[in-house]
């Protein structure tokens, strides 16, 4: 097998131009797929922030009931407190003591009334988080059938492409192997640098294909002789003569339509 430094200028070209077929493909399919990855994924983010509230929520009804608790424990003891010390006023010896168990209801009444407010304050905060948790619920459902059909339509184009698109990618891996690192290097740059990731294109009418600039006919003979690499000079892009391009699409149509 002859070594990529022995390869001619023209299998450099059909190597590239085989390349450029097989990665457009490769674009297409993923075309196809379009936004649907990141629709998936980020209703998967919007699911999960949806639950982690929930969860939040659940967890903060949770500790205001058990400050209901606590305070109604509170309530229960401040309420025996005052049946004892009512109790001892009835066996005072004097104004002295009488007043200083007085003192001590009266603390007690304003603790029950504290109490009872704050427990008022969380029951209204149980209500305000239950009409959150049932709008966080609902919004979550939402997500989670709009999610399972966009999957659903994802794991289907999968299916018809995934098979298609690694072999492809095997093939344009093997291609890649097959030319020197310098031209897979300009490759990679120019499909980069253009939107539809054109690097290597025919001569159509005089001009490059996808442009309106015309190529000077000096130039295209140069381009058929195939004896060296040559690039449009407005958009950078590899150019091979008609002749080759046409040959190489039926050699890579076949190679398509057995995938």
């Amino acid at each position: 097998m002859a070594k990529k430094t022995d390869v001619t200028v023209e299998e450099k070209l059909r190597a590239l131009y085989d390349l450029q077929l097989i990665d457009s493909r490769i674009d297409e399919i993923r075309n196809v797929r379009g936004e649907l990855p990141l629709e998936v994924e980020d209703l998967e983010d919007e699911v999960a922030g949806l639950n982690t509230r929930v969860k939040k929520l659940e967890a903060e009804l949770e500790v205001s009931d058990n400050d209901i608790k606590s305070k109604k424990i509170l309530i229960d003891d401040s309420k025996a407190a005052i049946k004892k010390y009512s109790e001892q006023q009835k066996n005072v010896r004097n104004n002295r003591e009488f007043n200083a168990l007085s003192k001590e209801v009266e603390f007690q009444e304003l603790e029950i009334e504290l109490a009872e407010k704050h427990i008022k304050e969380y029951r209204a905060q149980i209500e305000q988080k239950k009409e959150i948790i049932a709008q966080t619920q609902e919004r979550l459902t939402d997500r989670e059938k709009h999610l399972a059909h966009k999957k659903g339509e994802l794991d289907a184009i999968l299916a018809e492409t995934q098979k298609e698109e690694e072999m492809l990618m095997q093939k344009s891996n093997e291609f890649e192997g097959q030319i020197e690192a310098r031209l897979i290097s300009a490759y990679k740059r120019i499909r980069n640098n253009v939107k539809n990731g054109l690097a290597v294109v025919p001569v159509e009418r005089g001009a490059s294909g996808g442009s309106y600039f015309t190529i000077p006919p000096q130039v295209i003979v140069e381009i058929s002789g195939r004896r060296k690499i040559i690039t449009d000079e407005h958009s950078g892009r590899i150019l091979v003569d008609e002749d080759l391009a046409k040959e190489e699409q039926e050699k890579m149509s076949s190679f398509f339509s057995k995938i």
